[in-house]
């Protein structure tokens, strides 16, 4: 991205016949810097305030994936328990995207975040009185799981698999009422991010932003597993998460102090607002889903993230867990390489779009640059199998690590294909789509990952998912998208 931006501004400096004097570049050069010093900075104490919540986002979603043996041993969960917990967060997260972007739309950023961040805040700390809670929720949450597990027995038992089931201890259906909640607030963070981004920022400043904004992600998951686990050691799980639970509180409190509408807020200049406001304005134009769907373009993105999402769902939720299992790793000791997978995976993000930018720069169409980085990236992911069967911690880690990467960068080139398919008004709602899409893969990979783990007590078969899983996707928007042709949303 930032070459594609150097590139632009050459193309700016360089649209006269001819060099410029030296007197006429350092006079240019002063001009630039008067006019960046009468626009004023204050926009980017916005964008510092989403980086905040996209952190404090990760760690409350991250903090039973550090606890999950300790919460074991408490609660003597099974991995099946486990998968049915993650299942709840994934179907809330789900269900928010449904709705939430039209709400934010409704409402407007300021209330829309407060309302999000305050949900998802109640759902962390729910975690902590989440016995008490299902004493309240076990008789009501019981049948829902039963109905569900009977509609995919219905389908296994034919096939000659083992019908699936569940007896819902009280601890079990206290943190499934906690992860919905969590999972339902948290689905609110990146639509009113990327609301606020279009708010505050000119165009040429919004992937800037929104890449600053979205690091908070890795910092909060780097964060966790090392923080975490020293409040677990200072006071208990309880505490833990009760202490990350008040940091969307925090927050709340900035946030409430510091952000206005740009029209409306005081300290903003009336340079910096006209430089904010300097864009043509977009013609407002709503399409609907019904639409959208009946492309194949629209299906190639959203099955791309129902194959793909899940995957990033298992190292998010299961990767300590698989420390522990393979490698004997407690609460105390796989802080460090749980931050180093996750310092790997932020090569990823800026690799992946690196290559096939690079790609498009050397003449390379961009239908062949695209799904050359993305292949790469599912290449990539292949040796993380090897990382189920190793005996060497630190293998394991790279391994991950570097999987964990190539996510990150095919995820980059996926969201990519939507500007490269469709025109910016569609742009949101394909992403939702692909969203609630990506979100119920997640539905499907949790419990499924517990049943067989309580199976076979074995990641093999996991991993081999998560090697096959991008391969596979890529094979299908090749085939429902082959020249990444622009859908004609017109005809």
């Amino acid at each position: 991205m930032s070459n594609d931006q150097a590139e632009i501004k050459d193309r700016e400096l360089n649209q006269n016949d001819g060099e410029p004097s030296p007197a006429a570049a350092g006079s240019a050069m002063s001009g630039i810097g008067d006019a960046v010093k009468r626009v004023g900075h204050y926009r980017w104490v916005i964008c510092g305030l989403l980086f905040f919540a996209s952190a404090i986002n990760y760690v409350d979603r991250q903090v039973i994936a550090i606890l999950k043996p300790t919460l074991q041993g408490e609660f003597g969960w099974t991995d099946i328990d486990y998968g049915w917990i993650i299942f709840a967060f994934s179907t809330a997260y789900a269900i928010g995207f449904i709705f939430v972007g039209r709400f934010m739309d409704k409402v407007g950023t300021k209330l829309g975040f407060t309302l999000a961040i305050v949900l998802w805040s109640i759902g962390a700390l729910l975690h902590a009185w989440a016995v008490g809670v299902g004493e309240i929720a076990q008789p009501i949450i019981t049948p829902i799981i039963n109905g569900i597990l009977a509609a995919i027995n219905a389908v296994i038992t034919p096939l000659g698999f083992a019908p699936w089931s569940i007896v819902l201890s009280v601890s079990v259906a206290g943190f499934i009422v906690a992860r919905f909640v969590l999972g339902l607030g948290e689905s609110g963070n990146f639509p009113a991010a990327i609301k606020t981004t279009a708010e505050w920022f000119p165009k040429k400043e919004r992937a800037l932003s929104t890449g600053i904004f979205n690091a908070g992600t890795n910092v909060g998951a780097l964060v966790t597993p090392l923080v975490v686990p020293i409040l677990v050691a200072i006071w208990g799980w309880y505490e833990a998460f009760i202490v990350t639970g008040i940091l969307g509180f925090i927050w709340l409190a900035v946030w409430l102090w510091l952000y206005q509408r740009p029209d409306e807020h005081p300290k903003l200049s009336p340079e910096e607002l006209a430089y904010i406001q300097s864009d043509p304005s977009d013609p407002v134009t709503k399409v609907p889903w019904a639409r959208l769907i009946r492309f194949r373009q629209t299906w190639a993105f959203a099955l791309g993230k129902f194959l793909t999402d899940p995957i990033w769902w298992i190292y998010l939720f299961w990767v300590p867990d698989f420390l522990q299992r393979q490698h004997g790793l407690d609460l105390k000791s796989f802080g460090l390489p749980i931050a180093v997978i996750y310092i790997i995976a932020d090569i990823g993000s800026v690799g992946g779009g690196w290559i096939s930018s690079a790609l498009i720069k050397r003449g390379v169409t961009i239908n062949r640059s695209r799904k050359t980085a993305m292949l790469i990236c599912a290449l990539a992911v292949v040796p993380i199998v090897l990382a189920s069967v190793t005996s060497n911690l630190w293998l394991s880690v790279i391994l991950i690590g570097i999987a964990a990467a190539a996510h990150q960068g095919w995820s980059a080139n996926l969201f990519t294909l939507t500007s490269d398919t469709f025109p910016k008004q569609a742009v949101g709602s394909v992403v939702g789509i692909g969203g609630m899409l990506g979100a119920i893969g997640g539905m499907v990979i949790a419990p499924l990952v517990g049943y067989i783990l309580a199976r076979t007590g074995s990641y093999v078969p996991i991993f081999i998912i998560a090697a096959s899983a991008y391969l596979v996707a890529l094979t299908l928007i090749h085939l429902l998208s082959p020249k990444l042709e622009p859908a004609e949303l017109n005809d």
